[in-house]
Order: C-alpha cells, then structure tokens, then sequence
C-alpha cells in the first residue's frame, strides 16, 4: 500500500512537522518514506508544503503531482493551489476555520475540519496541524497514532515530551471530527 500526501498551508501552521511526523511514524513501522519539503524564503507566512509518500514498497520519485491520494490544506492559496494535484478517488482535508471556500470537484472526497476551533477548544491552538492529522489517519490509517507520537519525540526531542498527551488530545478529536 503507498499513500502519497500534501501538507500545505503557511509558515508557522506546522505544515513542515507535520509531513516530518509522517515520515517519521513510517520509519517508525519499517515503511518506505519520502519527505521533499517546499517554502519561501519567509520565516512565518509565506508559502510551505512538502509531500509525504509512505509505502510498503520502494519509492521511486518524491515528487507529488496530480496523484496524491490525500492533501491537507490550512489555507486558501493552499486549497487554490492542491486541489487539482489530487487524483480522481483521493481526499482533501481543508481547514474550515480559516477557508470559506468549497471544494469544486465531486471526483474527491472532501473533509471540512474545524481544526484550529478544536485546537483552542483543548487549550493549544499550535495543536490545528495535530487535529488535521489525526483526521487523515482516522480517514486512512497510514500509520498508527502511537506511531505519530513516537515520532513526535524524534522531530522535537526530549524537551518537548511534555506536550505529547495533548497532541495525543489533538490527533483523537481530529479523528472525532468526521
């Protein structure tokens, strides 16, 4: 099974970690991954997406281009910009707190998530990248949340340890939410 997914939205929305953890949690369980990150120059705001593909089988390219079978957009550019890259039968999961907008096609299945409401609602409004993720995997389990969380302590390290029982919090109602 190989699962091919963009993560899309700002600078500082945890896009980045996001694909990071991904990638991370397939290692995790002995997959095959791939991780190919995409910013500006900005620190904070500007563009940022990268591809995950998590696989039982070799990759042969990293690059994401009208064949993803999940994209995760944060943002409205984000939506404009990815909606076509997901091929006929995929899934998009948007961001519905900050993006108005509604998917268009009807060859795709489409999540509309609340995440930075239910983030703020369990007190850590950074947690919306956790809420979307944990949609995606209630949706398709690419890897298990356990797996996310080991993984969490790999891209952050020890010193931020201490947030995991809250994304934990974050991932299971992100998976509530659809």
């Amino acid at each position: 099974m190989e699962n091919k997914v963009i993560c899309a939205g700002f600078g500082g929305q945890g896009v980045m970690s996001m694909g990071q953890l991904l990638a991370y949690a397939g290692m995790i369980e002995d997959k095959y991954v791939s991780w190919l990150p995409s910013y500006g120059p900005e620190m904070r705001g500007g563009t940022a997406n990268c591809g995950v593909t998590v696989s039982d089988e070799e990759i042969g390219s990293p690059i994401i281009t009208n064949d993803a079978d999940i994209a995760i957009v944060m943002n409205l550019p984000s939506l404009i910009k990815f909606e076509k890259d997901v091929k006929p039968g995929g899934k998009i999961f948007i961001n519905s707190s900050l993006i108005e907008k509604k998917v268009e096609r009807t060859d795709i299945e489409v999540y509309y998530i609340d995440a930075n409401k239910i983030a703020a609602d369990i007190g850590n409004i950074k947690a919306a990248n956790l809420v979307m993720l944990g949609a995606v995997l209630k949706s398709t389990p690419i890897v298990d949340i356990e797996s996310i969380l080991e993984a969490f302590k790999k891209v952050f390290g020890p010193s931020k340890e201490r947030f995991i029982p809250q994304n934990r919090e974050a991932l299971v109602k992100g998976g509530e939410s659809i």
